[in-house]
């Protein structure tokens, strides 16, 4: 049976994609898991060296993300970003044959060109959220616009924004209004459509 570890998820819905699928799949997070499973609460580099053959990693972006970069410059943020960086670039580097580490638009693409650009609309759901997928020994995610004769789409239509600012500026799913005291919980969690690509195309790939 093949292994994956999903680092820095609660919300137990990659986890539960790839048990599906037949694996052996631990989530790991300091929050304890939303959906029963088998998860560590803790912090996921205490099982890098562990056995995996995949790893899916989602690092916090709350200091690398593009969209703070107006507060990049306030005191003591630059540390706690190298912090960050150095926390994205563990998972990177870690001891497993194929990984996928996701994060937004953000500093580490400074350093580390990310292999691929999605949205959840591009699966199934109809939400705009840009996410990076860094992928090592690992396809990209296939996602069809059109059917045709050999291909189903799986996109389903751009969604429309949230709501429009007077400047006419469009703000979508990410920035939409939420319970400020969850709202980092929304905006984190992997859409169900997204989950099961990686599920479906990556066990075809390391498993056939």
């Amino acid at each position: 049976m093949k292994k994956v570890l999903i680092a820095c998820e609660h919300s137990g819905v990659v986890r539960t994609a790839f048990e599906k699928q037949g694996w052996f799949a631990v989530s790991a997070d300091l929050l304890p898991t939303e959906k029963e499973g088998y998860h560590y609460q803790g912090d996921a580099r205490d099982l890098l060296h562990s056995g995996w053959d995949l790893l899916i990693a989602h690092p916090p972006c709350k200091y690398l993300s593009f969209s703070g970069m107006r507060y990049w410059y306030d005191e003591g943020r630059q540390g706690k970003r190298e912090q960050a960086y150095k926390f994205f670039l563990e998972f990177w580097n870690a001891p497993i044959k194929h990984i996928c580490v996701e994060n937004p638009r953000g500093y580490p693409m400074r350093f580390i060109k990310p292999t691929q650009e999605i949205h959840p609309y591009f699966f199934g759901d109809a939400e705009l959220k840009r996410t990076c997928l860094w992928l090592k020994n690992l396809p990209k995610l296939v996602h069809i616009k059109q059917s045709d004769l050999f291909n189903v789409a799986t996109h389903t239509e751009k969604p429309l924004p949230a709501y429009v600012q007077k400047n006419g500026k469009k703000r979508y799913f990410t920035e939409a209004s939420f319970n400020k005291k969850d709202v980092w919980k929304v905006r984190s969690k992997t859409f169900e459509g997204i989950a099961q690509a990686m599920a479906t195309q990556w066990t075809n790939y390391i498993c056939t």
